[in-house]
């Protein structure tokens, strides 16, 4: 037994189809057939169940898949350790963010990475938080970039800040002409959410229940984009966070943005990992950059001059008509 036929029997897990498996382990189709046979003769077991669709695992082969991927994250914890001690700077960083952070953050932060550290390779994975922790605990990924709260013993958060909601309206609604808001003055109304699986609907959910506000009945999207394209047609209204309507986003006609006091609803983003990790003094450094976010990016106070233009537009219409 050796750990390149462990990474063939649980690649042959994953894809359950022998010539996927092969492709992902850059190996032949009749070489991890080969080895996967070597394994079972081995130990004495059929690990797994040859059907002409696809390939199911045996009971004693699931068990020992999840043995076997606890042994091969284990030996990526010593490489990484290794790299670690050696230089951490110039070895690979698996990084996760969840759909409606990634594309708004990481222009802001990227550049500074790679000013700071020239010889690392950010390898940057978008996913649903779910499927990041899962990655995460599975050690696919070293860190993960996530909105707090997570309950995970396993896992070690640092805040890197807290993003405030704004309530994103049509020009005609009611609501635009406030300057501010109290989530009160949300009772009542129906919001426009995300599908189910995005961390984002759990938040605005939260809001909801504390403003005495609902769902939008038979409108779900999968995007921050189609939402702030919905309210922009006039559909309803959302909340979008803060990043998302900053430079370089371009900003969409016929919505006022407006920001709430009192007790405004923010999320908390947090950079994650595993408490073994090898890479945490490295991480901590990583930490470091993302909390140097220009503090303009995070003030909803901007938002009036972001939404100026539209509004001038508006009157200019109104006038020529």
């Amino acid at each position: 037994m050796n750990l390149r036929d462990l990474g063939y029997l649980v690649a042959l897990a994953e894809h359950k189809h022998f010539g996927h498996a092969a492709e992902a382990c850059f190996v032949s189709q009749p070489t991890l057939s080969t080895q996967i046979k070597k394994l079972e003769d081995e130990l004495g077991v059929a690990l797994v169940e040859r059907t002409p669709r696809m390939v199911l695992l045996t009971e004693v082969g699931r068990e020992i898949v999840h043995r076997a991927r606890s042994v091969l994250h284990e030996i990526d914890q010593i490489r990484a350790l290794a790299r670690g001690t050696s230089d951490p700077e110039s070895g690979a960083v698996r990084l996760g963010l969840f759909p409606t952070l990634a594309p708004y953050l990481l222009p802001h932060v990227v550049t500074p990475i790679r000013e700071r550290f020239p010889r690392l390779e950010l390898l940057l994975v978008e996913e649903k938080s779910e499927l990041l922790l899962h990655q995460l605990r599975e050690g696919k990924l070293d860190a993960a970039i996530l909105a707090l709260p997570l309950h995970d013993d396993q896992l070690h958060a640092e805040l890197l800040f807290e993003e405030p909601f704004l309530l994103a309206v049509p020009l005609g609604h009611a609501l635009a002409q406030r300057k501010t808001l109290k989530l009160a003055d949300l009772a009542d109304e129906n919001l426009l959410l995300l599908a189910d699986g995005h961390c984002m609907r759990d938040q605005a959910l939260d809001v909801c229940h504390m403003a005495g506000a609902g769902e939008k009945s038979g409108f779900r999207a999968t995007s921050l984009e189609t939402l702030r394209q919905m309210v922009s047609a006039n559909v309803g209204i959302t909340l979008l966070p803060v990043l998302s309507i900053k430079p370089p986003v371009a900003q969409s006609d016929n919505i006022q943005l407006v920001r709430f006091r009192d007790h405004a609803p923010t999320r908390r983003i947090a950079m994650v990992w595993r408490r073994s990790s090898a890479l945490t003094d490295f991480l901590q450094k990583l930490v470091a950059v993302f909390r140097q976010l220009p503090r303009e990016l995070l003030n909803d106070h901007v938002v009036e001059a972001v939404a100026a233009p539209v509004k001038s537009l508006v009157k200019r219409k109104q006038k020529s008509r």
